[in-house]
Protein backbone atom coordinates (compact mmCIF):
# COMPACT_ATOMS: atom_id res chain seq x y z
CA UNK A 1 0.00 0.00 0.00
CA UNK A 2 1.21 3.46 -0.64
CA UNK A 3 3.07 5.32 1.55
CA UNK A 4 1.67 8.31 3.32
CA UNK A 5 5.25 10.24 3.85
CA UNK A 6 6.40 12.69 1.26
CA UNK A 7 9.50 13.17 0.38
CA UNK A 8 11.83 15.94 -0.56
CA UNK A 9 14.40 14.53 -2.62
CA UNK A 10 14.21 17.18 -5.42
CA UNK A 11 14.15 19.87 -3.30
CA UNK A 12 17.47 21.13 -3.76
CA UNK A 13 16.90 21.21 -7.49
CA UNK A 14 17.59 25.15 -8.37
CA UNK A 15 17.74 24.83 -12.51
CA UNK A 16 14.53 26.47 -14.02
CA UNK A 17 12.45 24.01 -16.10
CA UNK A 18 12.11 24.63 -20.10
CA UNK A 19 8.32 23.14 -18.91
CA UNK A 20 7.70 23.69 -15.50
CA UNK A 21 5.44 21.88 -13.46
CA UNK A 22 1.51 21.88 -13.85
CA UNK A 23 -0.08 22.93 -10.91
CA UNK A 24 -1.99 19.75 -10.63
CA UNK A 25 1.29 17.82 -10.65
CA UNK A 26 2.92 19.90 -7.98
CA UNK A 27 -0.64 18.84 -6.21
CA UNK A 28 -0.42 15.34 -6.44
CA UNK A 29 3.42 15.46 -6.01
CA UNK A 30 2.97 16.89 -2.41
CA UNK A 31 0.12 15.20 -1.32
CA UNK A 32 0.15 12.90 1.65
CA UNK A 33 -1.74 10.18 -0.16
CA UNK A 34 -1.75 10.49 -3.80
CA UNK A 35 2.26 10.82 -4.19
CA UNK A 36 3.16 7.73 -6.20
CA UNK A 37 7.17 6.86 -6.69
CA UNK A 38 6.48 5.77 -9.98
CA UNK A 39 5.27 9.06 -11.15
CA UNK A 40 7.40 11.59 -9.35
CA UNK A 41 10.87 9.91 -8.51
CA UNK A 42 12.91 10.93 -12.10
CA UNK A 43 14.18 14.57 -12.06
CA UNK A 44 14.12 14.59 -15.56
CA UNK A 45 10.70 13.25 -16.82
CA UNK A 46 9.68 16.50 -18.20
CA UNK A 47 12.22 17.22 -19.99
CA UNK A 48 12.26 17.35 -23.84
CA UNK A 49 13.59 14.06 -24.39
CA UNK A 50 11.20 12.04 -22.05
CA UNK A 51 7.83 14.16 -23.73
CA UNK A 52 6.99 10.50 -25.21
CA UNK A 53 7.05 8.85 -21.72
CA UNK A 54 4.58 11.45 -19.80
CA UNK A 55 1.16 9.81 -21.04
CA UNK A 56 2.53 5.96 -20.13
CA UNK A 57 4.03 7.49 -16.63
CA UNK A 58 0.72 9.46 -15.77
CA UNK A 59 -0.97 5.88 -16.46
CA UNK A 60 0.82 3.93 -14.09
CA UNK A 61 0.84 6.53 -11.16
CA UNK A 62 -3.00 6.43 -11.71
CA UNK A 63 -2.21 2.63 -11.05
CA UNK A 64 0.26 3.29 -8.72
CA UNK A 65 -2.62 6.00 -6.82
CA UNK A 66 -5.63 3.40 -7.26
CA UNK A 67 -3.72 1.02 -4.84
CA UNK A 68 -4.31 2.72 -1.93
CA UNK A 69 -7.61 1.99 -1.80
CA UNK A 70 -8.22 -1.31 -2.74
CA UNK A 71 -9.79 -3.81 -0.99
CA UNK A 72 -8.30 -6.97 0.07
CA UNK A 73 -8.00 -9.74 -2.20
CA UNK A 74 -10.05 -13.24 -1.19
CA UNK A 75 -6.15 -15.05 -0.70
CA UNK A 76 -5.15 -12.32 1.40
CA UNK A 77 -7.64 -11.82 3.43
CA UNK A 78 -7.18 -15.24 4.22
CA UNK A 79 -3.38 -15.22 4.53
CA UNK A 80 -3.37 -11.71 5.49
CA UNK A 81 0.32 -11.07 4.10
CA UNK A 82 -0.03 -10.26 0.39
CA UNK A 83 0.42 -6.63 1.22
CA UNK A 84 2.39 -4.33 3.35
CA UNK A 85 1.51 -2.57 6.61
CA UNK A 86 -0.12 0.96 6.01
CA UNK A 87 2.31 3.61 7.21
CA UNK A 88 0.55 6.50 9.30
CA UNK A 89 2.04 9.72 9.95
CA UNK A 90 2.69 10.43 13.87
CA UNK A 91 0.98 13.56 14.86
CA UNK A 92 2.23 15.21 17.96
CA UNK A 93 0.30 15.55 20.66
CA UNK A 94 -0.35 17.84 24.17
CA UNK A 95 1.86 15.07 25.92
CA UNK A 96 4.99 16.32 24.43
CA UNK A 97 4.46 19.38 26.47
CA UNK A 98 4.99 17.15 29.61
CA UNK A 99 8.09 16.98 31.51
CA UNK A 100 9.95 14.23 29.66
CA UNK A 101 9.95 12.03 32.99
CA UNK A 102 6.28 12.04 32.68
CA UNK A 103 5.50 11.78 28.90
CA UNK A 104 6.07 7.72 29.10
CA UNK A 105 3.60 7.38 31.70
CA UNK A 106 1.40 9.73 29.83
CA UNK A 107 1.16 7.52 26.97
CA UNK A 108 0.98 4.36 28.64
CA UNK A 109 -2.13 5.01 30.56
CA UNK A 110 -3.25 6.39 27.00
CA UNK A 111 -4.27 10.27 27.93
CA UNK A 112 -4.04 11.38 24.65
CA UNK A 113 -6.77 8.88 23.60
CA UNK A 114 -9.89 9.82 25.32
CA UNK A 115 -12.12 7.53 23.17
CA UNK A 116 -11.60 4.67 25.57
CA UNK A 117 -12.54 6.21 28.34
CA UNK A 118 -15.74 7.54 27.00
CA UNK A 119 -16.22 3.70 26.05
CA UNK A 120 -16.17 2.41 29.40
CA UNK A 121 -18.07 5.40 30.88
CA UNK A 122 -21.18 4.91 28.76
CA UNK A 123 -22.60 1.67 29.76
CA UNK A 124 -22.51 3.26 33.49
CA UNK A 125 -23.99 6.10 32.32
CA UNK A 126 -26.89 4.37 30.69
CA UNK A 127 -27.40 1.97 33.50
CA UNK A 128 -27.43 4.76 36.17
CA UNK A 129 -29.94 6.90 33.99
CA UNK A 130 -32.24 4.11 33.70
CA UNK A 131 -31.90 3.20 37.16
CA UNK A 132 -33.36 6.96 38.27
CA UNK A 133 -36.99 7.13 38.88
CA UNK A 134 -39.36 7.78 36.27
CA UNK A 135 -40.19 11.64 35.33
CA UNK A 136 -36.79 12.25 37.37
CA UNK A 137 -33.36 13.04 36.17
CA UNK A 138 -30.66 10.83 36.98
CA UNK A 139 -28.15 10.84 40.23
CA UNK A 140 -25.61 13.26 38.51
CA UNK A 141 -23.34 12.64 41.89
CA UNK A 142 -22.76 8.69 40.96
CA UNK A 143 -22.33 9.70 36.96
CA UNK A 144 -19.62 12.07 38.33
CA UNK A 145 -17.90 9.71 40.78
CA UNK A 146 -17.94 7.25 38.14
CA UNK A 147 -16.35 10.05 35.45
CA UNK A 148 -13.79 10.55 37.49
CA UNK A 149 -12.69 7.03 38.35
CA UNK A 150 -13.16 5.78 34.72
CA UNK A 151 -9.67 7.54 33.50
CA UNK A 152 -7.64 6.06 36.27
CA UNK A 153 -9.44 2.66 35.72
CA UNK A 154 -8.35 2.42 32.32
CA UNK A 155 -5.30 3.82 32.51
CA UNK A 156 -4.49 0.61 34.62
CA UNK A 157 -6.45 -1.38 32.29
CA UNK A 158 -3.93 -0.27 29.61
CA UNK A 159 -1.13 -0.43 31.52
CA UNK A 160 -1.23 -4.17 32.42
CA UNK A 161 -2.03 -4.91 28.88
CA UNK A 162 0.85 -3.52 28.01
CA UNK A 163 3.24 -4.98 30.37
CA UNK A 164 1.20 -8.68 29.42
CA UNK A 165 2.03 -7.65 25.78
CA UNK A 166 5.14 -6.01 25.51
CA UNK A 167 7.40 -8.88 23.86
CA UNK A 168 4.19 -8.96 21.14
CA UNK A 169 3.79 -5.30 20.86
CA UNK A 170 7.33 -5.01 19.39
CA UNK A 171 6.55 -6.39 16.45
CA UNK A 172 3.69 -4.69 15.85
CA UNK A 173 3.69 -1.54 13.76
CA UNK A 174 1.27 0.74 15.48
CA UNK A 175 2.57 -0.95 18.86
CA UNK A 176 5.96 -1.10 18.59
CA UNK A 177 6.80 2.51 20.44
CA UNK A 178 4.33 1.90 23.31
CA UNK A 179 6.43 2.87 26.36
CA UNK A 180 6.76 -0.77 27.83
CA UNK A 181 7.80 -2.15 23.79
CA UNK A 182 10.17 0.54 23.09
CA UNK A 183 12.11 0.27 27.05
CA UNK A 184 11.15 4.35 27.84
CA UNK A 185 9.08 2.39 30.99
CA UNK A 186 10.27 -0.90 32.72
CA UNK A 187 8.01 -3.55 33.21
CA UNK A 188 8.89 -3.25 37.11
CA UNK A 189 7.52 0.56 36.40
CA UNK A 190 4.64 -0.88 34.86
CA UNK A 191 3.62 -2.65 37.51
CA UNK A 192 4.15 -0.22 40.05
CA UNK A 193 2.16 2.33 37.64
CA UNK A 194 -0.86 -0.49 37.43
CA UNK A 195 -1.06 -0.27 40.68
CA UNK A 196 -1.27 3.39 41.59
CA UNK A 197 -4.10 4.10 39.27
CA UNK A 198 -5.96 0.97 40.67
CA UNK A 199 -5.64 2.26 44.00
CA UNK A 200 -6.82 5.82 42.64
CA UNK A 201 -10.12 4.34 41.19
CA UNK A 202 -10.87 2.04 43.81
CA UNK A 203 -10.77 5.43 46.23
CA UNK A 204 -12.92 6.95 44.24
CA UNK A 205 -15.74 3.72 43.52
CA UNK A 206 -15.65 3.63 47.37
CA UNK A 207 -17.53 7.47 46.77
CA UNK A 208 -20.43 6.06 44.89
CA UNK A 209 -24.43 5.61 46.58
CA UNK A 210 -23.94 1.74 47.20
CA UNK A 211 -20.57 0.46 46.66
CA UNK A 212 -19.73 -3.62 45.94
CA UNK A 213 -16.43 -5.24 46.07
CA UNK A 214 -17.50 -8.33 44.14
CA UNK A 215 -18.62 -6.11 41.11
CA UNK A 216 -15.63 -4.28 41.41
CA UNK A 217 -13.28 -7.35 41.91
CA UNK A 218 -14.81 -9.07 38.77
CA UNK A 219 -13.97 -5.50 36.79
CA UNK A 220 -10.40 -5.95 37.69
CA UNK A 221 -10.63 -9.42 36.94
CA UNK A 222 -11.84 -8.96 33.55
CA UNK A 223 -9.74 -6.20 32.58
CA UNK A 224 -6.29 -8.31 33.97
CA UNK A 225 -7.30 -11.23 31.97
CA UNK A 226 -8.42 -10.10 28.70
CA UNK A 227 -4.84 -9.71 27.13
CA UNK A 228 -4.36 -13.51 27.48
CA UNK A 229 -7.64 -14.49 25.78
CA UNK A 230 -6.32 -12.76 22.43
CA UNK A 231 -3.47 -16.45 22.50
CA UNK A 232 -6.11 -18.49 23.32
CA UNK A 233 -9.42 -17.29 20.93
CA UNK A 234 -10.21 -15.75 18.25
CA UNK A 235 -13.55 -14.49 20.18
CA UNK A 236 -11.44 -12.17 22.17
CA UNK A 237 -13.84 -9.11 20.78
CA UNK A 238 -16.39 -10.50 22.92
CA UNK A 239 -14.06 -11.10 25.77
CA UNK A 240 -13.95 -7.46 25.81
CA UNK A 241 -17.64 -6.62 25.62
CA UNK A 242 -18.02 -8.74 28.67
CA UNK A 243 -15.56 -6.33 30.59
CA UNK A 244 -15.76 -2.82 28.73
CA UNK A 245 -19.48 -2.89 29.40
CA UNK A 246 -19.27 -4.09 33.42
CA UNK A 247 -20.33 -1.10 34.08
CA UNK A 248 -23.64 -1.36 33.19
CA UNK A 249 -23.96 -3.90 35.99
CA UNK A 250 -22.18 -1.41 38.21
CA UNK A 251 -24.08 1.56 37.33
CA UNK A 252 -27.65 -0.39 38.10
CA UNK A 253 -26.21 -1.27 41.48
CA UNK A 254 -24.69 2.37 42.87
CA UNK A 255 -28.58 3.27 42.61
CA UNK A 256 -30.58 1.16 43.77
CA UNK A 257 -28.47 -0.64 45.52
CA UNK A 258 -29.33 -4.57 44.17
CA UNK A 259 -29.79 -5.95 40.45
CA UNK A 260 -33.12 -6.03 38.55
CA UNK A 261 -32.25 -8.44 34.97
CA UNK A 262 -34.81 -7.86 33.25
CA UNK A 263 -33.28 -4.71 32.15
CA UNK A 264 -29.74 -5.10 33.36
CA UNK A 265 -29.02 -8.01 31.44
CA UNK A 266 -30.36 -6.66 28.11
CA UNK A 267 -28.56 -3.82 28.61
CA UNK A 268 -24.96 -5.63 29.65
CA UNK A 269 -25.62 -7.82 26.55
CA UNK A 270 -26.58 -4.57 24.00
CA UNK A 271 -23.25 -3.00 24.98
CA UNK A 272 -21.32 -6.28 24.35
CA UNK A 273 -22.73 -6.82 20.99
CA UNK A 274 -21.69 -3.21 20.23
CA UNK A 275 -18.26 -3.82 21.01
CA UNK A 276 -17.88 -7.00 19.58
CA UNK A 277 -18.83 -5.11 15.85
CA UNK A 278 -16.52 -1.41 16.41
CA UNK A 279 -13.93 -3.29 17.77
CA UNK A 280 -13.85 -5.85 15.30
CA UNK A 281 -13.35 -3.23 12.92
CA UNK A 282 -10.30 -1.72 15.36
CA UNK A 283 -8.90 -5.26 14.93
CA UNK A 284 -8.50 -4.90 10.98
CA UNK A 285 -5.37 -2.49 11.72
CA UNK A 286 -3.40 -4.99 12.70
CA UNK A 287 -4.63 -7.98 11.09
CA UNK A 288 -1.51 -9.07 9.59
CA UNK A 289 0.95 -8.34 12.07
CA UNK A 290 -1.21 -10.64 13.89
CA UNK A 291 -1.41 -13.14 12.02
CA UNK A 292 3.04 -12.84 11.98
CA UNK A 293 2.66 -13.02 15.94
CA UNK A 294 -0.19 -15.72 16.58
CA UNK A 295 -2.70 -13.16 18.05
CA UNK A 296 -6.40 -14.17 17.31
CA UNK A 297 -9.05 -11.87 16.57
CA UNK A 298 -12.50 -11.56 14.99
CA UNK A 299 -10.92 -9.46 12.16
CA UNK A 300 -8.59 -12.54 11.20
CA UNK A 301 -11.81 -15.32 11.53
CA UNK A 302 -14.61 -12.87 10.40
CA UNK A 303 -12.04 -12.16 7.17
CA UNK A 304 -14.10 -11.45 4.31
CA UNK A 305 -17.28 -11.92 5.82
CA UNK A 306 -16.20 -9.31 8.23
CA UNK A 307 -19.08 -6.94 7.42
CA UNK A 308 -22.06 -9.41 7.41
CA UNK A 309 -21.01 -10.68 11.07
CA UNK A 310 -20.65 -7.09 12.15
CA UNK A 311 -23.95 -6.09 10.32
CA UNK A 312 -25.54 -8.83 13.06
CA UNK A 313 -24.07 -8.20 15.67
CA UNK A 314 -25.04 -4.11 15.39
CA UNK A 315 -29.17 -5.53 14.38
CA UNK A 316 -28.82 -7.27 17.74
CA UNK A 317 -27.53 -4.48 19.75
CA UNK A 318 -30.28 -2.46 18.90
CA UNK A 319 -32.84 -4.95 19.34
CA UNK A 320 -31.46 -5.76 22.69
CA UNK A 321 -31.53 -1.65 23.46
CA UNK A 322 -35.20 -1.59 22.62
CA UNK A 323 -36.02 -4.54 24.93
CA UNK A 324 -34.16 -2.84 27.66
CA UNK A 325 -35.95 0.56 27.10
CA UNK A 326 -39.28 -1.79 26.66
CA UNK A 327 -38.91 -3.17 29.83
CA UNK A 328 -37.92 -0.39 31.75
CA UNK A 329 -40.81 1.66 30.45
CA UNK A 330 -38.95 4.39 28.78
CA UNK A 331 -40.73 7.12 26.32
CA UNK A 332 -41.06 7.25 23.04
CA UNK A 333 -38.39 10.12 22.73
CA UNK A 334 -35.63 6.95 23.27
CA UNK A 335 -36.40 5.35 20.29
CA UNK A 336 -35.88 8.47 17.98
CA UNK A 337 -32.58 8.43 19.32
CA UNK A 338 -32.24 4.98 18.91
CA UNK A 339 -33.19 5.43 15.45
CA UNK A 340 -30.28 7.98 14.68
CA UNK A 341 -27.81 5.31 16.86
CA UNK A 342 -28.88 3.15 14.11
CA UNK A 343 -28.11 5.35 11.19
CA UNK A 344 -24.57 6.28 12.71
CA UNK A 345 -24.16 1.97 12.94
CA UNK A 346 -25.41 1.90 9.74
CA UNK A 347 -22.73 4.21 8.48
CA UNK A 348 -20.05 2.47 10.26
CA UNK A 349 -20.47 -0.71 8.62
CA UNK A 350 -21.29 0.58 5.44
CA UNK A 351 -17.99 3.21 4.59
CA UNK A 352 -15.43 1.33 6.57
CA UNK A 353 -12.40 0.54 4.39
CA UNK A 354 -11.31 -2.67 6.35
CA UNK A 355 -8.04 -2.56 4.34
CA UNK A 356 -7.04 0.83 5.59
CA UNK A 357 -5.85 1.03 9.28
CA UNK A 358 -6.56 4.62 9.40
CA UNK A 359 -10.16 4.99 8.77
CA UNK A 360 -10.64 1.95 10.97
CA UNK A 361 -9.79 3.88 13.68
CA UNK A 362 -11.79 6.54 12.33
CA UNK A 363 -14.56 4.63 12.56
CA UNK A 364 -13.69 2.92 15.97
CA UNK A 365 -13.39 6.75 17.16
CA UNK A 366 -17.11 7.90 16.01
CA UNK A 367 -18.79 5.20 18.76
CA UNK A 368 -18.69 8.39 21.03
CA UNK A 369 -21.76 9.68 18.94
CA UNK A 370 -23.62 6.32 19.02
CA UNK A 371 -22.60 6.27 22.69
CA UNK A 372 -23.82 10.01 23.20
CA UNK A 373 -27.12 9.30 21.12
CA UNK A 374 -28.08 6.19 23.23
CA UNK A 375 -27.40 8.46 26.69
CA UNK A 376 -29.36 11.23 25.41
CA UNK A 377 -31.97 8.84 24.57
CA UNK A 378 -32.31 7.15 27.95
CA UNK A 379 -32.21 10.78 29.61
CA UNK A 380 -35.18 12.13 27.92
CA UNK A 381 -36.81 8.68 27.40
CA UNK A 382 -37.04 8.55 31.23
CA UNK A 383 -37.61 12.34 31.77
CA UNK A 384 -40.66 12.42 29.63
CA UNK A 385 -41.70 8.94 29.81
Amino acid sequence: MASLSVGGAHSSLRTPSLFPTPPTIRMLKHHPVLNCTPFFTTPSLFSPKNLSLRSSNHRAGIACMSTTTSRVGKDDQKLISGQPNEKVVQVSSWIDYLPKDIQPFAKLARVDKPIGTWLLIFPFAWSATLAAARGSIPDFRNLAVFACAAPFFRGAACTINDFIDRDFDKMVERTKERPMASGAVTPFQGLCFFAFQLLLSHGIFLQLTNYSWIIEAAFIFLSCTYPLIKRLTYWVQAYLGLTINWGAILGWYAVKGSLQPSIVLPLFLSGCFWTIMYDTIYAHQDKEDDVKVGIKSTALKFGESTKEWITGFAIASIGTFALTAYNAALGRPFYVFLAAASGQLAWQIRTANLSSPADCNRKFVSNRWFGALIFCGILLGRIFP
